[in-house]
């Protein structure tokens, strides 16, 4: 799978009000700026456009199955999207005029032709402001620069994008390392809230075997809608395997906060685990996963940035 990192680094051009977590609002400007760079029939609702196969509003937030089958491909209930935006990192609510404004965005399968569009609906949406308003107003920026790994692709001094490769090969392969064969214990931080449904109801615990199936989740629904197919992974056997792994420290905790639906008017009570959780038991076979999906996130509302993971610590 074709896989994009992005850091878009931007500068405030007003003082800024913004919510504890960022994600949600960083994703409904963006949404809103996407769709008035690229929408052809503006006010049109996506499901009945005759263009909706061909545009790429449609293809990075109304994600389609292939081949239009409502249904998906075998397992999988529905696409993923193939983006994530990570928010700026901080807690701070309040930001003053020509303070730096950095977001990041991952961009998985195809969407990393569209980078062109994602650039210009950026620099859009610092025209169009974010957060609370303050003064009448809503705070406005603008788009410095974008690059990966330090490399400069575009710089608002000229609005050139560089020519390169700027995406990497992801496969689960290339994850094995011979170090980890003797893994019997490892560390994983939720460094942002981690949304995750067991038997239809939102865990408020991780037990490594709950873990196991979100990162298969990810994994497989990636790759096949965005990548080559899904790997040929023994899935039940890896569960089954995941389930005499034992916690043996936990720092994780709930966390709640609000976010504001534009599509559906109201004001959403959103939550998620947040903290440190230790594992202990036959750990090898796993971290290929992991280290996979620090690089993609897991669960639910990855769009907005939720789920990021990181193996923070392991050993025999």
């Amino acid at each position: 799978m074709l896989y994009g990192k992005y850091l878009f680094s931007s500068v405030l051009e007003d003082d800024a009000l913004l919510p504890y977590y960022k994600g949600s609002t960083f994703r409904g400007v963006f949404g809103h700026a996407l769709k008035r760079v690229v929408c052809a029939l503006k006010r049109q609702d996506c499901r009945d456009c005759l263009l909706r196969q061909k545009c790429v509003y449609a293809f990075v937030f109304e994600t389609p199955a292939p081949g239009g089958d409502p249904g998906g491909q075998k397992r999988i209930a529905s696409p993923p999207h193939p983006y994530v935006i990570e928010p700026p990192g901080t807690a701070k609510k309040h930001f003053k005029k020509g303070e730096p404004f950095d977001a990041t965005l991952l961009l998985f399968g195809k969407a990393n032709d569209y980078l062109p569009y994602f650039i210009y609906a950026f620099d859009q949406m610092g025209k169009l402001g974010i957060g609370q308003r303050v003064g009448g107003k809503r705070a406005v920026f603008f788009l410095k620069s974008v690059s990966t790994d330090n490399k400069p692709i575009y710089s608002s001094q000229d609005k050139k994008l560089r020519e390169g490769k700027f995406t990497q090969d992801l496969a689960l392969e290339d994850f094995m390392a011979p170090d980890d064969k003797g893994v019997r214990r490892l560390e994983l931080s939720l460094k942002t809230p981690l949304r995750l449904k067991f038997e239809n109801k939102l865990e408020a615990s991780l037990p490594f075997h709950v873990l196991t199936r979100a990162m298969l989740r990810r994994i497989s629904s990636l790759a096949n809608y965005h990548g080559n197919g899904e790997p040929a992974l023994n899935y039940r056997g890896l569960v089954q395997r995941a389930k005499s792994v034992e916690i043996s420290h936990s720092s994780l905790k709930w966390f709640d906060w609000k976010r504001y639906s534009n599509k559906q008017d109201q004001s959403m009570l959103m939550g998620g685990m947040v903290g440190r959780v230790t594992y202990e038991g036959d750990l090898a076979e796993f971290v290929p996963l992991i280290r996979f999906c620090e690089k993609v996130h897991i669960g639910k509302q990855t769009s907005f940035g939720l789920g990021k993971i990181e193996l923070t610590g392991m050993g025999p």
